[in-house]
């Protein structure tokens, strides 16, 4: 009898271009002489020019929070901060979707203080960890059938705790359909 009453949102974003690719087979050079005349661009396909291109991110309403005030995993395999993120291209009556996920790291962790970049600590074990690690990327299988994992934590300074605890998780959940990459962005900054 309510569902008049309730309207369903999201929270996130949405955009949708219609995009053109030009293609001369002149060069740079040839574009920039004050001597060559203007040429007619002609497009990669005259039938259909244009690709549609539209990007969705669309945040999880569970753990949403402030950084450094909601972090990692709860008991039911939520994790902090979650947004899904689709690209698709629509061209020559195909589309296209690329999704990429984003999360708080799937461990029990925190960081405690109000100054900038408080240092992060483990709440809760490894063995208490394991359930709700399994829930978090079970969940994530479920939806998506594979995943890369991409582990941006900072992997020699502060953050090393939580990166070695991620790296655990992965090694004791040992699922063929996961791959682990740790990218340490700190280091090619």
């Amino acid at each position: 009898e309510v569902d008049f009453w309730i309207i369903p949102i999201i929270q996130g974003f949405v955009q949708i271009e219609e995009l053109v690719v030009n293609y001369s087979e002149s060069s740079d050079d040839d574009k920039s002489s004050p001597e060559t005349p203007p040429q007619e661009s002609s497009c990669v396909d005259d039938v259909h020019p244009t690709f549609l291109v539209a990007l969705i991110s669309r945040r999880s309403r569970h753990r949403a929070g402030m950084r450094y005030k909601r972090r990692g995993v709860d008991k039911n395999g939520n994790v902090a901060n979650y947004v899904e993120t689709e690209q698709l291209i629509h061209v020559h009556n195909h589309t296209l979707s690329f999704i990429q996920t984003r999360g708080s790291v799937p461990v029990f962790w925190s960081q405690v203080g109000y100054r900038y970049n408080p240092r992060p600590r483990l709440d809760k074990s490894e063995n208490e960890t394991v359930s709700c690690f399994r829930a978090h990327f079970e969940e994530q299988l479920k939806n998506y059938k594979k995943q890369v994992i991409i582990n941006l934590v900072d992997q020699t300074g502060r953050e090393k705790i939580i990166g070695d605890a991620y790296l655990k998780q992965v090694l004791l959940y040992n699922n063929a359909n996961l791959t682990y990459v740790s990218f340490d962005f700190h280091e090619h900054w």
